[in-house]
């Protein structure tokens, strides 16, 4: 004998999956406050060829921005502008910028150069291995 469910029976099941799903912390660092990229740690970005001198390259499915202020000094930083959490767009003239409301920030530690960003960008770890630029 086959049981065919019930509209009850989805709606019951479908609402409690939802409200299993919504209880989470939101985030997928385990600190509970829903900031994290989505980097893996280990996971490579960039071949350090990739991350221009005095510029830098982001990477937006990751959420992190690899600058070089100095030949062979690499930084990182979120992407996720903190004015607004914009994605930032570019990065030239020693600063990363964010094209939604003109905030620009140092590729050298992430202070903000121009608002109307006020905090500067956190930094993001990642690790130098031969030519290998990963996260860390």
């Amino acid at each position: 004998m086959t049981h065919t469910p019930t509209r009850r029976t989805v709606l019951l099941c479908t609402g409690t999956a939802a409200l299993a799903v919504g209880c989470g912390d939101g985030g997928g660092d385990g600190d509970g406050d829903g900031d994290s990229s989505a980097a893996s740690p280990g996971q490579e970005l960039a071949p350090t060829s990739d991350i221009p001198v005095g510029g830098g390259k982001i990477f937006p499915d990751e959420k992190i921005v690899v600058t070089q202020p100095e030949q062979g000094e690499f930084k990182a930083f979120s992407a996720v502008c903190t004015h607004q959490n914009c994605l930032v767009s570019t990065v030239r003239d020693g600063t990363i910028d964010c094209a939604c409301h003109g905030s620009r920030f140092s590729i050298t530690d992430g202070a903000v150069a121009q608002g109307p960003a006020t905090r500067p960008l956190p930094e993001e770890r990642i690790a130098v291995e031969g030519n290998s630029i990963r996260s860390a």
